[in-house]
């Protein structure tokens, strides 16, 4: 089923605007695709890119081959384990100890949860928590994989360890540790992960883009595999080798070392994900504004939408008008905070009061802007369930 204005409008007749939605026949649609490119490789989900507690659990319970959690604070991670979760990966740095007591208590509690580290000052915290407390504290290496051209930095900036030498520093440093468990590495491609590289009208920046990233991808391959090898050598036991995010599933599983890749986009593939090449996902997750002015004929103005994704400012960041197709944002105004125009001159009769239905340009940011998520199905509202938001979690 391809998404048209008059099944979505008829859904939602009755209801509050602006709202959020999941279309689960697409979200299942995804699911599977995701898992076919995943191949046997177990994944593991990023929440940020969700920030739902249902959905989580949704998706946990769609097929085994979905194992544990990348969660992205303290709080989150807390919140989620003291609701069921299990296996929790929190993918950056804690960097305030007034974070770690509800944590440590999961910890202490039974739960699988690895804490993010890479610098010497971040296991000196740590050591010496666990040893306040007498508990060994698992902990997590992160590998920085970016990769550096003449007059470009490939990638994001994340992690001090971009080779073995600041590796070896931190192995040394934990001979030391009594308290610390190295027990998982995890390097986050985000150039091959998180880079589109199949925009409309860009056709020289995407050829630079695919260039960049088939150079990255096997310098790539050979800094985790090195680091593992390292880790190894010290006589440590990784449990987890973590890679990966819904954009580069294909090249990640290729690595023998890799014992799990990450997904979090792919779930709503918000429209970011559209720009990609080697795989189309379906838009499972949107929102809409109600149409509250028509200030003349063919622009129409909604009632919110200004829900911009983080990141540098550029116009990809705003929402995308979805449906009625041929919809278009005002390129003076763009997404408002209480008001957005949009063009249209399509064959649908538009009155005031109609929706008009957007994708958010990046996953997780949707569930910060409203306290629930509609459930559809089948042609139905199925369920209604809160967001982060809506059980009163501001996290980020």
């Amino acid at each position: 089923m391809n998404p048209n204005y008059s099944y979505y409008n008829n859904i939602f007749k009755g209801q509050k605007f602006p709202l959020a939605y999941l279309d689960i026949d697409l979200l299942d649609q995804n699911i599977e695709m995701l898992l076919k490119r995943s191949k046997s490789s177990k994944i593991r989900i990023a929440s940020k890119s969700v920030r739902c507690v249902e959905v989580l659990s949704y998706i946990l319970k769609s097929d085994p081959q979905f194992q544990g959690l990348m969660t992205f604070t303290a709080d989150e991670t807390v919140f989620l384990s003291q609701k069921g979760f299990d296996d929790l990966l929190i993918a950056y740095p804690i960097a305030n100890p007034e974070n770690y007591p509800e944590l440590f208590n999961e910890i202490e509690n039974g739960k699988s949860i690895y804490l993010m580290i890479d610098c010497i000052d971040h296991l000196q915290q740590l050591e010496k928590i666990g040893q306040e407390r007498n508990l060994n504290v698992p902990i997590c290496v992160d590998l920085d994989l970016s990769v550096d051209f003449p007059f470009l930095h490939f990638g994001v900036w994340r992690s001090p360890i971009t080779n073995n030498a600041p590796l070896k520093e931190i192995l040394e440093y934990l001979k030391n540790c009594k308290h610390l468990s190295l027990e998982a590495l995890m390097g986050y491609e985000a150039q091959i992960a998180g880079v589109g590289d199949n925009f409309q009208g860009a056709t020289l920046k995407n050829k630079a883009v695919e260039m960049m990233k088939n150079k990255s991808i096997s310098k790539i391959a050979d800094r985790r595999s090195k680091a593992v090898d390292l880790i190894k050598e010290y006589g440590h036991v990784l449990k987890v080798v973590n890679g990966g995010g819904t954009g580069s599933i294909e090249s990640t599983i290729k690595e023998s070392k890799v014992s799990e890749v990450t997904v979090g986009s792919g779930f709503y593939n918000s429209h970011l994900f559209d720009n990609y090449k080697k795989f189309k996902l379906r838009p499972a997750a949107g929102f809409a504004a109600s149409i509250c002015r028509i200030p003349k004929p063919g622009i129409y103005t909604c009632h919110g939408g200004g829900y911009i994704a983080s990141g540098a400012i550029e116009a990809v960041k705003a929402p995308m008008p979805f449906l009625p197709k041929g919809v278009t944002l005002d390129k003076l105004e763009g997404a408002g905070e209480v008001q957005t125009p949009i063009h249209y001159q399509g064959t649908e009769k538009l009155k005031i009061g109609d929706p008009i239905f957007f994708r958010h340009s990046k996953a997780g940011e949707l569930c910060e802007r409203f306290n629930e998520m509609h459930f559809i199905k089948d042609g139905k509202i199925i369920n209604t369930v809160p967001t982060y938001r809506g059980e009163g979690k501001c996290f980020l």
